[in-house]
């Protein structure tokens, strides 16, 4: 029977190890240091305060110098809340489609406050969200000619939904939908 492995005593450390690589690094207390990370943040793409704060004490920035820089940022209008979330809600809904309430869901997930969610979504109103979502039924409707009708149901519900749109807004359309086929000789 063999003994099982034993490393001698005086095995060295990695050198990574003995460098002190592996402690975390010290906290970032310098305000001109921590406004270069929050400059680089932004360069990147635009954030939400909420989102910035995260991002600088993420970086190891203390958490009172992070909060001093989002609220001077957002005093000189480098982070602007409710300005991001109107372009976001734009956005979500013109160019994916998204309803409000996935859209809601999302800023909400990014940190605003409910008062600039809730003026942002102002820019949509029921009628607009039903059209969208009338468009987007019709496009994929469309795409699935030649599948079976239960298919393409199933296939333009599940779309809709996925976008946020509730299940009987989306019954909705695809009976308008088929209605329509009917009408036109059916497919």
């Amino acid at each position: 029977m063999t003994e099982p492995y034993d490393p001698p005593a005086g095995r060295r450390r990695s050198r990574r190890a003995s460098a002190g690589e592996d402690a975390p690094p010290p906290p970032v207390t310098d305000p001109e240091k921590a406004r270069e990370i929050a400059l680089g943040i932004l360069t990147r793409a635009s954030r939400s305060a909420s989102q910035l704060r995260d991002a600088l004490v993420a970086k190891r920035v203390e958490p009172g110098l992070a909060g001093e820089i989002v609220a001077r940022y957002e005093e000189v209008g480098l982070v602007d809340d409710a300005a991001l979330a109107a372009t976001i809600v734009r956005t979500r809904h013109s160019e994916r489609g998204q309803s409000r309430r996935a859209i809601r869901q999302e800023l909400a997930r990014k940190g605003f406050d409910e008062d600039a969610i809730g003026a942002a979504l102002g820019q949509i109103d029921d009628d607009e969200e039903r059209e969208r979502a009338a468009a987007l039924a019709r496009r994929r409707w469309d795409q699935l000619a030649a599948h079976p009708e239960d298919v393409r149901t199933r296939r333009v519900v599940a779309m809709l939904g996925r976008k946020g749109y509730a299940p009987s807004v989306a019954f909705a359309l695809v009976k308008d939908l088929r209605r329509a086929d009917e009408e036109d000789g059916g497919y």
